[in-house]
């Protein structure tokens, strides 16, 4: 039996690589997320046939649960809605890291029958399990705006506050070990509670435009969580999977960062942004003044373009316009004109967040193209269509060393020759400044609804 659970388990780990490959590109990402699915089936299976299993009712009603919860909740999510039910689904698992770290301090008197490198990685994972777990609750209430997307918190006493939570943690970590009150849940439920309030603490006073980051940092403190369980339960599973979710996790995160030309330790202290900040009368400044322009207008402009290029940005996701997007670029590439679309890396709520939502509406992939290969051709676009994509293409991030996004690469859409910005009114996106790009006189504003104003758009160019 147990060379048959290594059989099972190596299987496993071949898949999860071979799907973590898979998701690299638009094209195979189906195919990678269907074979790690299948790899972690095969674990889950193997760690069931380990000696001395018991318990099976309860594994039963937990994988009840989990299906009756999981299933209708991936399969009824919208689109807009993914990346809080990421950051939820990612918060579950390190709090399951959490628990499980709990019960094994119960079922050692505290650590006291088991090896030192148990107890070590046992309240890491508890620590850094209960930080994902909480910390992911609050990024899931800013993205489903329960909580406000701008930041909370103490000001200047914010990071002294973090530092003795993380110290207090820290501390009772420590006493654990050291066998101080040995057996004692006092110890084990102030190390978790210290924990739960420093993950609040740390997610809180990070903006809006800060969430893709957060989420991938998360992601990769749940791995990590999850690996050092793996080497407390001696489950060999659990030490590969949690790491390649920490590796990924922390290689996203620091591209991420990189987007934004900002550090993780600057994003953790405290970043920028809100989706409630104002910005003058109407959410623009009182001595300037925006051009707007009409669908037919619009249309008349891309008709006659040699080249037309979509950004787009959370304004499409909330509108679910990427279909009426699909269908507009079809007529344009009827008559002849070049459609491309700019993905910036911190477009949306979350990394891939465009890509997922083009790729959803059949959009063709070579059209897809990443910031670094698409802003040279800026200068040679005839018109650039935005749809509610504010801090990646404002100019103040090259132009403006004030602004708190200034130094964050952005799409150089102002290099083109005509600009037209589908927005519902002219409030401020997730960093909470002005974009500086709504009052360049090659720029028109069509205000409304994106999916209505592309549509309308659409209509326009069938007429033409």
């Amino acid at each position: 039996m147990s060379e048959l659970i290594t059989i099972l388990y190596i299987v496993a780990f071949a898949l999860f690589i071979h799907g973590l490959a898979g998701l690299t590109g638009p094209r195979t990402a189906v195919r990678g997320n269907l074979t790690a699915g299948i790899g972690m089936l095969i674990a889950v299976v193997a760690t069931l046939l380990t000696p001395g299993m018991r318990n099976w009712w309860l594994i039963a009603l937990g994988l009840v649960i989990g299906t009756v919860v999981g299933v209708p909740a991936a399969r009824r999510v919208k689109m807009t809605a993914v990346p809080q039910m990421v950051a939820l689904f990612n918060g579950v698992g390190g709090g399951a890291v959490a628990l499980i770290s709990w019960v094994e301090f119960r079922h050692s008197q505290g650590y006291a029958t088991v090896a030192e490198y148990v107890t070590v990685t046992s309240l890491f994972a508890a620590i850094v399990g209960s930080v994902s777990f909480w910390g992911s609750l609050i990024a899931f209430g800013k993205l489903q705006e329960i909580l406000p997307g701008r930041p909370i918190g103490l000001g200047r006493g914010q990071q002294p506050v973090n530092l003795m939570l993380l110290v207090a943690a820290v501390g009772c970590a420590v006493a654990i070990g050291l066998g101080v009150n040995r057996g004692s849940e006092l110890l084990i439920v102030a190390l978790l509670a210290a924990s739960a309030v420093l993950g609040v603490m740390v997610v809180l006073p990070i903006g809006g435009a800060d969430m893709p980051v957060v989420i991938s940092l998360l992601n990769a403190l749940t791995g990590l969580s999850a690996a050092a369980t793996g080497l407390a339960l001696d489950n060999t599973v659990m030490i590969v999977a949690g790491m390649i979710v920490g590796a990924s996790g922390t290689i996203l995160t620091n591209l991420m960062a990189k987007a934004m030309n900002r550090s993780v330790p600057a994003i953790v202290a405290g970043g920028f942004g809100g989706t409630d900040a104002a910005a003058g009368p109407g959410g623009g400044p009182t001595d300037q003044t925006v051009r707007q322009t009409s669908a037919a207008d619009a249309a008349i402009q891309m008709a006659y373009a040699s080249q037309v290029v979509v950004v787009p940005g959370y304004g499409m996701a909330v509108a679910q316009a990427q279909h009426a997007v699909r269908e507009m670029a079809g007529l344009l590439e009827e008559r002849g004109v070049e459609v491309k679309h700019a993905i910036h890396p911190v477009a949306g709520r979350m990394p891939g967040h465009m890509n997922v939502l083009l790729a959803e509406a059949d959009v063709p992939y070579k059209q897809l193209k990443e910031m670094d290969e698409i802003n040279g051709e800026f200068g040679r676009t005839d018109v650039v269509l935005v749809i509610g994509a504010n801090d990646v293409t404002n100019p103040a991030a090259r132009s403006n060393p004030s602004s708190p996004i200034y130094g964050m690469p952005i799409l150089n859409v102002d290099h083109a020759q005509s600009v037209i910005v589908l927005k519902r009114s002219m409030n401020p996106g997730f960093a909470g400044i002005e974009n500086e790009l709504y009052y360049d006189r090659k720029t028109a504003m069509l205000f409304g609804d994106a999916k209505s104003s592309v549509a309308e758009i659409t209509e326009e160019l069938k007429v033409l």
